[in-house]
């Protein structure tokens, strides 16, 4: 005799999305008494159904007699993950007639299960509560902590258990479960303020552009002048982010198996001596790395001639289509990547060319070594390129400009970002204006006969070309916003190639 089929949907998490995972379960009270797991299941996947056993047990609930078959399906893609622990507990205990099969319609259920029957958090539960919503399913159980998480996606009913016999109660209608309600806990990391820097007024500019546009940028200058203390503190002036961006930080937070979740845009900052596999994503089970990590943040590469030239000149493909491919023999993983990258350096290996007051000792040929670990393609990729000189004693203790403050420039900011989105919303669009394409850049531009001919001017004695012009408009169009105006002018276009240029003489 064999019970019926129960099947519990849950979902396989491959890099920050997860797939949809039927498992199935039934018994037949004849055979060897060997349960079979069928579905190419790895070893964390098999040792959860003796984790299950341990787990009825030890509430004392009745587990399933006979020879129990599971199937995981799809059956092609290896399962993996102590997620899957919950929805097989769940199909045992309805393979067992502990609740109503109907009951089971509709469900997904993604959690650990410890060998007291507790349900715990799993990585990337936001992820399959999306592709549960997607999927059509009705409601999702799962622990308290990651109900919490997942509260954030709608239209989905989230139901949190603290135990597996909550949990089989709560389906056997014995039991109600309470909703999870959103957790959103106080930020305990706080962003210094950029009025603690004194001087460096266009370095405070080129943040700020950088803020509202989402334009890359370059720090050049010599060690102590500030630039990193200038880019850790831009977070601080970013725009928050909107529902649609905290769900796909959230859901890349989650995939990485991160606590707490994000408050903020992210800001990532990986050593020089990271692999590529670490920036852009890897791994047996393909996970995040860095660049998906800074999704809607931002990217901080400090010392950026340290890094491994392979590794940087992997970033170039991430920069232009905002999402990073990771190619295995037998899948490939798409993962999102649509981050602002900022970047410091210094003009020589020695740090002082061009200072002020230290001469700097390096050779030419040093010189040369240490510019060529960066690429023309990949300069050509940072919008802005500035430099950051030593400021004069007199400069740095100088009294505090309120008009440079973060709370300042971030309410700047905050204006040219709702200008920008109201154009690009009337346009049907939803990208920042770094990454507005050709037709739409003009439109949104809307420059006369002499502005267009300061640009062509500009990019005839800076030797442009056709991305540089592009690049150009953009930042030339987040000047204007900043400035709350409709159209670029003439001034607008020489300020962008100010950005854009002080780093090329800076290292000329």
């Amino acid at each position: 005799m064999q019970t019926p089929t129960i099947t519990i949907g849950c979902g396989l998490v491959q890099g920050v999305d997860a797939i949809p995972v039927q498992v199935e379960a039934t018994t037949r009270h004849s055979g060897d008494g060997t349960p079979r797991l069928l579905g190419l299941v790895d070893a964390c996947v098999r040792e959860a159904y003796h984790r299950v056993l341990q787990a009825f047990f030890a509430l004392e609930l009745p587990s399933p007699r006979g020879v129990t078959t599971v199937n995981f399906a799809p059956a092609a893609l290896r399962k993996h993950g102590s997620g899957f622990d919950l929805p097989l507990a769940l199909a045992l205990a309805g393979a067992a007639g502990l609740y109503p099969p109907q009951r089971a319609v509709g469900l997904f259920a993604f959690g650990e299960v410890s060998l007291r029957g507790e349900i715990l958090p799993a990585r990337g539960a936001v992820s399959v509560a999306v592709a549960a919503l997607q999927n059509g399913a009705s409601a999702m159980l799962c622990g308290p902590d990651d109900a919490a998480l997942c509260a954030v996606v709608d239209g989905l009913a989230l139901h949190g258990a603290r135990t597996l016999a909550d949990a089989i109660h709560w389906l056997a209608g014995r039991r109600q479960l309470p909703p999870p309600t959103l957790h959103v806990p106080a930020s305990r990391d706080e962003i210094p303020c950029l009025a603690d820097l004194r001087g460096h007024a266009t370095p405070k500019k080129a943040l700020t552009v950088a803020a509202a546009g989402g334009h890359n940028l370059l720090f050049v200058g010599p060690p102590g002048t500030g630039k990193s203390a200038l880019l850790r503190r831009l977070p601080g002036i970013l725009p928050p982010l909107g529902p649609a961006e905290r769900l796909a930080v959230l859901q890349v937070h989650a995939a990485a198996g991160l606590v707490p979740p994000p408050q903020r845009r992210p800001l990532r900052a990986p050593h020089h001596t990271s692999s590529s596999a670490a920036l852009l994503g890897g791994g047996a089970d393909v996970r995040p790395g860095e660049v998906t990590h800074a999704h809607h943040g931002v990217l901080f590469l400090d010392e950026l001639p340290e890094f491994r030239r392979d590794v940087l000149e992997a970033l170039r493909q991430p920069l232009e289509d905002a999402v990073v491919t990771v190619g295995r023999a037998a899948r490939t993983v798409t993962m999102p990547a649509q981050f602002l990258l900022v970047a410091a350096m210094n003009p020589c290996p020695c740090g002082y060319r061009g200072h002020r007051q230290r001469p700097c000792v390096c050779t030419p040929a040093a010189i040369a070594r240490y510019r060529s670990r960066l690429s023309g393609p990949l300069l050509d990729r940072l919008d802005q390129q500035v430099e950051v000189p030593a400021l004069a004693p007199a400069e740095l203790r100088a009294p505090e400009d309120a008009a440079g403050s973060t709370a300042s420039l971030r309410e700047r900011v905050l204006v040219a970002h709702q200008r920008q989105q109201q154009r690009q919303t009337r346009r049907g669009i939803t990208t920042p204006n770094a990454r507005l394409a050709d037709r739409a850049l003009v439109s949104a531009c809307g420059a006369d006969e002499s502005t267009l001919a300061a640009v062509d001017e500009v990019l005839r004695l800076h030797h442009q070309s056709g991305r540089g012009r592009v690049r150009l408009l953009r930042l030339a169009r987040t000047l204007a916003d900043l400035d709350d105006r409709d159209t670029i002018a003439e001034i607008d276009v020489f300020e962008a190639a100010t950005l854009r240029g002080f780093a090329a003489s800076a290292l000329a």
